[in-house]
């Protein structure tokens, strides 16, 4: 079984694409019974990690910028590490990700 990386990314910052409170509240609901299914079917690597939406890029000149990413209106979300025996089935289990609920999408990575 091969470990893999998900990485969740969406759209933070422009607020006609914001989900409206009610519509967060069943989709964060929707992320807890997500992870207990991973958890439950020992899927799950690494428990799930959020991050804040600010965020700093040290460039290879040592400078430093603002903002974790390059396109403005993305950003990452959180991560998690799960198992899986191939792309195709990392994929599968990405394609019950709550966040492409809200419009956003996740990177997968397999670890060498």
């Amino acid at each position: 079984m091969n470990e893999f990386l998900l990485v969740f990314r969406r759209d933070y910052k422009t607020k006609e694409v914001q989900p409206t409170p009610e519509a967060f509240q069943e989709n964060l609901k929707h992320w807890g019974e997500w992870f207990g299914k991973l958890k439950a079917e020992d899927k799950l690597v690494a428990p799930p990690h959020r991050f804040d939406g600010a965020g700093k890029i040290l460039k290879n000149d040592k400078t430093v910028i603002e903002g974790p990413y390059m396109e403005p209106k993305e950003s990452i979300g959180g991560l998690i590490i799960i198992k899986a025996d191939s792309y195709e089935e990392a994929i599968k289990i990405a394609e019950g990700c709550p966040i492409l609920e809200v419009g956003g999408n996740v990177e997968v990575r397999q670890a060498l």
